[in-house]
C-alpha cells in the first residue's frame, strides 16, 4: 500500500503544477495591464486567459496521449509543458510570446485533469480510490496557497517581479518530471493494450497479497462485453456523459476559476488596499488547502454525493452573502470572509469530488475518452468566464454576476439530489452496473 500512495502522491504532483500554473497569474494581472498598455478586453481574453485556452486544447486531445503512449508518458510530457511554459512567459518581452508560452503550460494543465485521476484510479483499491485520486485536487490547491504565498512574496523584487512570479515554477517542474520517471505503468492500461505480462507486474506491486492472475480476469470479466471500437458519444453511454457533462459545468458555474484568477482585483473592488488584497488571496489558498484537506478524509467515508450537497448548500449561502455585500456596499472585510466560506464550500464539495467521479462513471476502454469530454466542458467554461470578468465588473458591477453563480448553485444542489448515483467502495467495474440501474431509475 506504501508504494501505491507514493505513486499516487507522485502522480499527483501534476495536479500541484496545475494550481500553481493556474493562479500564479493573479499576481502578474496589473503589471502586465500596465506594462504592455492593453485593454480590459485584450487583457482578459488574451493575456490572462490564454493559458486557459491551452487547457481546453489539452483537455480536448489529451485523451489520445493518454490512451495511445500511456498514461505514464503522458505524465512525462506534461511535465516537459509545465517546464516550457514557465521558462518562456517568464523571458516574454511582449504580450503575444507571452499568452503564446501561457498556452503550452495551459496543454499541459489540460491533459493533466485526464491523465493523472486515471492513472491514479486505475492503481487504487476501491475502497481506497476517492481518496488516493482526490491527492491530485490537494495538490492542485497546494500549488494555488504556494503560488499566492510566492506572489506576495516577490511583489517587492522590482518593476518585473512578475518575471519571478511566472519563472519560480521551473524548480518544482524539474522535481515533478525526476519523479514521474519512477512511476510503473497502469495495469489496466496494459490489460487494455494486450501487455498481459508487464501488467501482472505491476499487480503484483500493488496487490502482493492477491493472485495476479485472478485480477487480470477480472478486470477483462469487466471488460469483456465492450466492443473496443466504441464511443462515448454511443446511445448506451449517454447517461455518464450526462453525469460528467453537469457536474464539470456547475463546477465552472460557481465562479471558481473566475474568482482564483481575479482574486486580489475582487478584494481590491471590495475596497482593500493592493497589499492587503494579496494577503487575503493567500488566506484564500489556506482555506482552500485545510477544507480540501477535510474532503480527502472523508470522500470514502460519506461518499461523494453527500460532499456534494454540503457543498452546495455552503456555495448558496457564501454566494448570497457576496451578492449583497457588493450590492449595498458593505465593504470592509465582507467579501473576503463570505468568499473564504464559498471557497471552503468547493473544496469540501466539488473540489474534492469532480476528478474522482469523471474517472470513475466510464467503463476502462473509454476512461480516457470520458474524462477528456468532461474536462473540455470544466476547461471551455474556465476559459470562457474569467476572460469575462473584467469587462462585466467594468459594465454592470460585480453583483449581478456573483447573483448568477448563486442561482447556478440552486441547480446543482438539484442535480446532485435528484440524479448523482454514489459511487463509493464500489470497483470500476462494477460502478457500470450501478450507473445503468440508477439510469433505469432517472427514466421510470
Amino acid at each position: 500500500m506504501n508504494k501505491i500512495i507514493l505513486w499516487s502522491v507522485t502522480a499527483a504532483l501534476a495536479g500541484f503544477l496545475f494550481g500553481f500554473d493556474t493562479v500564479v497569474i493573479s499576481g502578474a494581472d496589473k503589471q502586465l495591464q500596465l506594462l504592455w498598455k492593453s485593454s480590459d478586453a485584450f487583457h482578459g481574453s488574451v493575456v490572462m486567459a490564454m493559458a486557459l485556452w491551452g487547457t481546453v486544447v489539452g483537455a480536448l486531445f489529451g485523451g489520445i496521449p493518454t490512451n495511445r503512449i500511456g498514461r505514464k508518458n503522458t505524465l512525462l510530457l506534461i511535465g516537459v509543458l509545465y517546464l516550457a511554459s514557465s521558462l518562456g512567459s517568464a523571458l516574454a518581452n511582449d504580450p503575444y510570446t507571452f499568452a503564446f508560452f501561457r498556452f503550452i503550460g495551459g496543454l499541459g494543465v489540460g491533459a493533466s485533469t485526464i491523465a493523472a485521476p486515471a492513472y491514479v484510479s486505475e492503481i487504487a483499491p476501491a475502497k481506497k480510490r476517492g481518496r488516493l485520486v482526490s491527492l491530485y485536487q490537494f495538490n492542485i490547491v497546494l500549488g494555488i496557497l504556494i503560488a499566492f504565498i510566492s506572489n506576495y512574496l516577490l511583489r517587492d523584487t522590482g518593476h518585473n517581479s512578475w518575471r519571478w512570479m511566472m519563472g519560480v515554477e521551473t524548480f518544482p517542474a524539474l522535481i515533478y518530471l525526476l519523479f514521474a520517471f519512477n512511476l510503473p505503468k497502469s495495469p489496466r492500461w496494459l490489460i487494455s493494450k494486450k501487455r498481459i505480462d508487464n501488467a501482472k507486474t505491476v499487480l503484483k506491486f500493488i496487490n502482493p497479497d492477491k493472485d495476479a492472475e485472478h485480477l487480470i480476469e477480472e478486470i477483462r470479466k469487466g471488460s469483456e462485453t465492450e466492443d473496443s471500437g466504441e464511443s462515448i458519444l454511443m446511445k448506451k453511454y449517454r447517461f455518464p456523459l450526462i453525469l460528467a457533462f453537469l457536474i464539470a459545468m456547475f463546477n465552472q458555474l460557481s465562479g471558481i476559476n473566475a474568482f482564483l484568477y481575479y482574486a486580489p482585483r475582487i478584494f481590491e473592488e471590495a475596497g482593500l488596499a493592493q497589499n492587503t488584497a494579496l494577503l487575503s488571496s493567500v488566506g484564500i489558498g489556506l482555506v482552500n488547502l485545510l477544507f480540501t484537506l477535510l474532503g480527502v478524509m472523508l470522500i470514502d467515508k460519506l461518499g461523494r454525493k453527500p460532499l456534494l450537497l454540503y457543498g452546495s448548500f455552503g456555495y448558496i449561502l457564501s454566494l448570497s452573502m457576496v451578492t449583497a455585500a457588493f450590492y449595498f456596499d458593505w465593504g470592509g472585510y465582507s467579501v473576503p470572509l463570505s468568499l473564504f466560506l464559498f471557497i471552503a464550500s468547493h473544496a469540501v464539495g466539488q473540489g474534492a469530488v469532480i476528478w474522482v467521479y469523471i474517472s470513475e462513471i466510464f467503463p476502462n476502454h473509454l476512461r480516457s475518452s470520458g474524462q477528456a469530454f468532461g474536462s473540455s466542458v470544466h476547461w471551455v467554461l474556465a476559459a470562457v468566464i474569467p476572460s469575462l470578468i473584467p469587462m462585466l465588473f467594468g459594465a454592470i458591477g460585480a453583483w449581478p454576476v456573483f447573483m448568477f453563480f448563486t442561482v447556478m448553485m440552486a441547480m446543482q444542489l438539484l442535480f446532485v439530489w435528484f440524479v448523482m448515483p454514489e459511487t463509493k467502495g464500489i470497483s470500476l467495474e462494477n460502478i457500470q452496473l450501478r450507473i445503468r440501474s440508477q439510469k433505469s431509475e432517472v427514466k421510470s
